[in-house]
């Protein structure tokens, strides 16, 4: 869920986004130890503790191994043998193929089938039909989905949810701090306070796996049912939660901590008519002012960098904090009546939310956008940009121009 939002959003492309994305997927590669926990917790027998922990352990080795060793290339050559026959069922049923296969190899060794599943989907997204596979797949994802929530509702017992709900709230709450708080202090040792904040509180809920591990954990008679049924509660409450939480993260982090938003500190801008805008205040940034300066222009510099807009407010520029894919920002710094907006940021992500902000929230403005190859202009080629400056061909035509200014030195 918090996936979907960050994509929805494009707060994906943003540091604590990106932050995000790489906890998640950590969260979803911890699924393996723990359903292997799971299997070691479930096997019945007398042996001692040290064997079945050993065995356990070599069997997780040998399932991991020989899917990632063995099955990755059987998997490689089925999928490309499965394409070039140019059927789409032949390609859909190797897929599931592949999936109930890892899955009964799982079971086979004393794992669970979400194990060898979720294996097989890392090593499917590691091979160059991912995306075909993702695609394909669509239509039976909304219907598993769908399934999914269904067989989760009917496990709800509303008497039951109304009886614990205060419970049930504290629980959530607690879980909800205590996660945050870890989060954050793990991210404040090499990330900055507001960045921390927000991805801790952007995870702070419950995982979408617990429902699969608390229902194995049911089965395997780890938990008691009545406990089970409590734990899916809270999961099935955070899930609820999450979409009205989420979405209001950042006012939430301006409030704890005691900062305004940028846009109050930009009213006098509402009077600016036919000024420049300057996207980004790095290298290029500083140079764009310079000459703007010559020129007698008048411009703002904006930028997301606490660092950047101290820089150029002790240059004596005027400058705000902002990030300009926003739209209350473009607002605030009168986008619709700029003459032009120059974006010198070196980020392509950075570049293309802008622009298509930008695009979005009015086309009667010019669009300079500083590329840094063939490939940036290429991707930036479908929005309406004003113009395109590529750095490596100014270069290339400014040193042939002074190649053809200078006089020809005698042998």
């Amino acid at each position: 869920m918090v996936l979907s939002y960050l994509k929805s959003s494009k707060e994906i492309y943003k540091p604590y986004g990106q932050l995000s994305t790489g906890i998640l997927v950590f969260q979803d590669i911890a699924v393996i130890p723990i359903l292997i926990l799971i299997g070691f917790l479930t096997t019945e027998g007398q042996e001692p503790v040290y064997v079945i922990v050993g065995y356990t352990l070599a069997s997780a080795i040998i399932v991991i191994g020989s899917l990632f060793i063995v099955g990755k290339r059987l998997m490689s050559w089925l999928l490309h043998f499965s394409a070039s026959s140019g059927l789409d069922e032949l390609f859909m049923g190797s897929v599931l193929f592949i999936v109930v296969s890892a899955s009964l190899l799982g079971h086979y060794m004393g794992f669970t089938y979400s194990l060898g599943a979720f294996v097989a989907g890392m090593i499917i997204a590691e091979t160059k039909y991912h995306h075909k596979v993702e695609s394909d797949i669509a239509p039976f994802k909304d219907i598993l989905l769908g399934t999914f929530f269904v067989v989760v509702g009917m496990k709800i017992d509303v008497m039951v949810f109304l009886d614990n709900f205060f419970l049930i709230v504290a629980i959530f709450i607690l879980v909800a701090l205590l996660k945050s708080a870890t989060i954050y202090g793990l991210l404040r040792i090499t990330s900055t306070h507001r960045r921390s904040l927000k991805t801790a509180l952007a995870l702070s809920q419950v995982g979408e796996f617990s429902f699969v591990i608390f229902s194995l954990a049911s089965m395997g008679g780890l938990i008691k049912d009545d406990l089970a049924q409590l734990l899916v509660l809270i999961v099935i409450f955070s899930m609820i939660v999450t979409p009205f939480f989420i979405s209001r993260i950042g006012t939430i982090v301006e409030y704890l901590s005691g900062k305004q938003d940028v846009v109050e500190d930009m009213s006098a801008l509402s009077i600016q008519k036919n000024h420049v805008i300057i996207c980004g205040y790095g290298v290029v940034g500083k140079f764009v002012t310079h000459y703007l300066d010559n020129l007698g222009a008048k411009y703002i510099v904006i930028d997301n960098s606490h660092k950047h807009v101290k820089e150029a407010l002790a240059d004596g520029h005027e400058a705000y904090l902002g990030d300009a894919s926003k739209s209350s920002i473009l607002d605030a710094i009168q986008v619709e009546s700029a003459a032009a907006v120059i974006i010198t940021l070196e980020n392509i992500d950075k570049k293309r939310l802008i622009c298509e902000a930008i695009s979005k929230h009015t086309d009667n403005v010019n669009l300079i956008v500083k590329v840094s190859s063939l490939e940036e202009k290429e991707s930036l080629s479908d929005l309406n940009i004003t113009g395109m400056v590529d750095g490596k061909i100014e270069v290339a035509r400014v040193l042939v121009d002074s190649m053809v200014s200078c006089r020809l030195k005698g042998r």
